[in-house]
């Protein structure tokens, strides 16, 4: 009793696992099915025609009966292999074929768990062919075919795999593989499941990143969670034919104008007032003795003055002084090689030796510039420029005339784009002084004195520097334009 409960349970594995499938072309009707060894199965039939005719080699592997009040074709395998049935009507014509295939009883539950674990995937078709369980079919996604390799790797021996991905799959991941590389000197292209990376790399660096990136598009099987043991079959399949370019030469240093104004600005302001009313009385007074043949002898007196600043003076003045000085200097260089740009005025003055000899000296007052242009990014005009000015101005003499030179210097690095200017630094110098009830030379005793003045003074200079680079394609850019203006000739 056990036994017929297990064979009939058997047989309901087998009727609830077989993989069949059905093409018609014509008037002929073409089925695949599947037996498993020692278990009978029956096939209805209804389009069997009244008294039909079996031909082919079905012979060796089965036993084939026929039922014909309910037109049921009952299969006996008696051996392994493959084989089909022909049936024919009662004119000899062929109306249906059988391909019919029997197996180890155990592939049929193979096939099922195998349909169980990939019912999720589309268009995938599970077959039992000449002894194996075959997964057949085009998928969309790498992480399905990762996924049917792995299951497949389960039933070593008695499942292989004949998945591939979809061509309009393959064309669609090596579009996003190419745009995640992100270099429009790398192509990537699908060849029969393959993945090829070919072009240009600036360095080997992009050339393993790209190869990297396009990896990461496909699972790695062998390290895939809960399958330790797994086999990488086809695990990643990207080519690498990149080719890294050779190294460039380095490109010449580019030339730099830099263009220097100095722009200098002095105002003076005077205004003084003096009222004076200091007499002065001079004593002219004398005695004198005289003797003469025609006058009489004797002493002559007299007394005389003399009044001076008697009439008042009134001055008022008031005095306005504008001035500016502006130079212009410009200079050619090389990138990182230091411009110097100098103008100096020499002074001359005497010098009293020792012995009361005197000789003449020079003394220099003027300009110093020294700027070293560089550009840190060869992608942008942006210039750093690393300046140095030394000004020296005459502000007087001394007692002896010896000249006395201000000097001031400024020091500064700065970032400046080509063609732009920049004002580098500035000095700003602002004198003021008042005087007022001086008596003037020449009014030491006055008789009575009445005696105002005020004097009021304001000396203000102002010095700028203006620095423009302008990067040139050559030293002799422009030179056209200063020989037309000189009319210039070749």
């Amino acid at each position: 009793m056990k036994k017929i409960i297990k064979l009939a349970v058997a047989i309901l594995t087998v009727y609830g696992t077989i993989a069949q499938s059905q093409e018609t072309a014509g008037a002929i009707t073409r089925r695949y099915v599947n037996l498993s060894q020692g278990v009978a199965y029956d096939e209805k039939a209804p389009d069997l025609p009244d008294n039909p005719q079996f031909e082919g080699d079905y012979k060796k592997i089965t036993k084939v009966f026929l039922d014909p009040t309910s037109k049921t074709l009952r299969f006996t395998p008696t051996q392994l292999g493959n084989g089909n049935l022909v049936v024919l009507d009662g004119n000899g014509k062929k109306v249906k074929e059988y391909y019919i295939s029997v197996v180890k009883g155990n592939l049929n539950k193979v096939a099922s768990e195998i349909k169980t674990q990939l019912n999720e995937i589309e268009g995938i078709t599970i077959k039992i062919i000449n002894g194996k369980v075959v997964v057949d079919g085009e998928v969309l996604l790498p992480k399905d075919i990762a996924r049917i390799i792995s299951v497949v790797n389960l039933y070593e021996g008695q499942a292989t795999s004949l998945v591939r991905m979809s061509p309009i799959a393959q064309r669609k991941i090596s579009e996003l593989i190419e745009r995640d590389i992100n270099n429009p000197e790398i192509t990537c292209r699908a060849v029969n499941g393959k993945f090829i990376l070919e072009g240009y790399a600036n360095d080997e660096e992009e050339k393993s990143k790209a190869f990297i990136i396009a990896q990461a598009y496909f699972p790695d099987l062998a390290t895939e969670p809960g399958n330790e043991a797994l086999k990488p079959v086809n695990a990643v399949p990207v080519i690498n034919l990149i080719k890294t370019k050779p190294p460039t030469a380095k490109p010449a240093p580019k030339i730099i104008q830099l263009v220097v104004h100095y722009v200098e600005l002095n105002k003076s302001y005077t205004k003084g007032f003096n009222f004076q009313w200091t007499p002065n009385l001079d004593d002219g007074t004398k005695f004198e003795f005289s003797q003469s043949t025609r006058n009489p002898s004797g002493a002559l007196s007299s007394i005389t003055g003399t009044i001076s600043n008697l009439l008042p003076k009134l001055n008022w003045a008031k005095e306005h002084g504008h001035a500016r000085v502006l130079q212009s200097s410009s200079v050619i260089v090389q990138e990182g090689v230091p411009g110097k740009i100098e103008s100096y005025t020499d002074i001359p003055y005497v010098v009293q030796s020792a012995n009361g000899v005197g000789s003449t000296e020079r003394m220099k007052a003027g300009l110093e510039t020294n700027i070293t242009p560089s550009i840190p990014n060869p992608q942008s005009d942006t210039i750093s420029l690393n300046i140095t000015f030394k000004i020296g101005s005459l502000v007087g003499q001394t007692s002896a005339g010896i000249p006395m030179i201000s000097n001031n210097s400024i020091q500064t690095t700065v970032a400046v784009r080509s063609g732009q200017s920049a004002a580098i630094g500035g000095l700003v110098g602002n004198q003021s002084g008042t005087d007022f009830n001086k008596i003037p030379p020449g009014a030491d005793n006055p008789i009575i004195s009445l005696y105002s003045s005020k004097k009021f003074r304001r000396n203000q200079s102002q010095f700028v520097v203006f620095v423009t680079p302008v990067i040139k394609s050559s030293a002799s850019a422009g030179s056209e334009k200063i020989k037309a203006k000189f009319k210039l000739k070749d």
